[in-house]
C-alpha cells in the first residue's frame, strides 16, 4: 500500500485529493498549519485508518523529518500579496520547496509540486502550453511576487533533478472550484462573487474586469494530480491541469453569470478597483 505525504491536506485541493488517495487505496500523511485551510475539510476521512493528520508549518523542516512516503506532493503554499507585504510570500514559499525538495530527496520520493497558472503572467498568446513564455510584470508591482517564487521553485526543482537525481513532475493549477473551497479571496474569484450575490452587495473587479481565466472542477483537478502520481511516464514532466480553453471567460463576465443565476433579473452591481490600489500591474 504506498504511502503519499500531502502538504497543505487540509485546504481545498488538498482535501479533495486526501479523499481520493484514500478511496484508491493509498496511505495519507497529512500536514497542514490550518492558517488557510481547516479540519472541517477533514471531516470526511479524519477517522479513517489509512489517513494521519499532523498538525504543524511546513516551514519546519522538522515536521518532514522521521515521515515515509512514496511521495510528496506540496500544495502549502502563500498566495499574491494583495493587501499585504510580498516578503512573506517569497520567503515562505522558497523556504517550504527547499525543505520538501531535500526530504524528498533523503527519502528517494516523487515530488509533485502545485505551481500556478500565473507563471504565464502577461503572456498574449492564448490557450497556454506548458512550453509557453512566461511573461511576467515589473519587479516593483508586488502582484508577481506569488507568480516568480513558483518560478523559481520550478527551477530549483528542475536543476536538482538534473544534479542531484530529484524524481518530480511539475503541476501548473488553473484556477479550481468545488466543495472545501475557501470562500475568501484565497479560494479565488468565484466564491467572492457568488457570497456577494447572496448578500446584493457589490462585486469588487481588479482593473477593467476583462482578464480571463478558466475554471476547472476540483475532482478533474485532482484527477490530475492521480495520474501524476500514478503514472511513471509523468515523472519530470511539467503539465497544465485546467479545463477546455473554449470555457474561458473575463472576469466581468464571471460576475455577470453569477449575479444573474443568483438573482435573476437584477442589474449586476459591479465595483472596478484600479490594481494600483493593492501593488497590481
Amino acid at each position: 500500500m504506498p504511502t503519499t505525504i500531502i502538504t497543505g491536506a487540509a485546504g481545498f485541493v488538498g482535501s479533495n485529493l486526501s479523499q481520493r488517495l484514500l478511496k484508491e487505496g493509498h496511505r495519507v500523511i497529512g500536514i497542514d498549519n490550518l492558517s488557510y485551510g481547516s479540519r472541517e475539510n477533514l471531516a470526511a476521512i479524519i477517522e479513517h485508518p489509512g489517513f494521519r493528520f499532523i498538525e504543524g508549518d511546513i516551514c519546519d523542516a522538522g515536521i518532514l523529518a522521521g515521515l515515509e512516503g512514496e511521495t510528496i506532493v506540496h500544495l502549502a503554499s502563500q498566495k499574491i500579496p494583495r493587501y499585504s507585504n510580498s516578503y512573506r510570500t517569497i520567503e515562505e514559499n522558497n523556504v517550504m520547496s527547499s525543505i520538501v525538495i531535500q526530504r524528498a530527496l533523503d527519502l528517494g520520493a516523487r515530488l509533485v509540486f502545485a505551481s500556478t497558472s500565473d507563471v504565464y503572467g502577461k503572456n498574449p498568446s492564448i490557450p497556454f502550453s506548458e512550453e509557453s513564455n512566461l511573461v511576467l510584470g515589473p519587479s516593483k508591482v508586488k502582484r508577481w511576487a506569488y507568480a516568480a517564487s513558483k518560478i523559481h521553485s520550478e527551477h530549483k526543482i528542475i536543476a536538482t533533478g538534473e544534479e542531484k537525481g530529484l524524481r518530480y513532475t511539475i503541476m501548473r493549477l488553473f484556477g479550481s472550484y468545488g466543495p472545501n473551497q475557501n470562500l475568501t479571496w484565497w479560494g479565488g474569484p468565484q466564491s467572492v462573487f457568488i457570497g456577494k450575490a447572496f448578500t446584493n452587495e457589490a462585486i469588487e473587479l481588479h482593473g477593467d474586469g476583462q482578464q480571463t481565466r478558466t475554471f476547472t472542477f476540483v475532482e478533474d483537478t485532482v484527477d490530475g494530480f492521480f495520474r501524476a502520481i500514478s503514472m511513471p511516464e509523468a515523472e519530470g514532466e511539467i503539465l497544465n491541469v485546467a479545463s477546455d480553453p473554449a470555457t474561458e471567460t473575463t472576469i466581468e463576465g464571471l460576475a455577470r453569470l453569477i449575479w444573474e443565476l443568483i438573482r435573476p433579473g437584477e442589474e449586476p452591481k459591479l465595483n472596478f478597483i484600479p490594481y494600483a490600489t493593492f501593488g497590481g500591474g
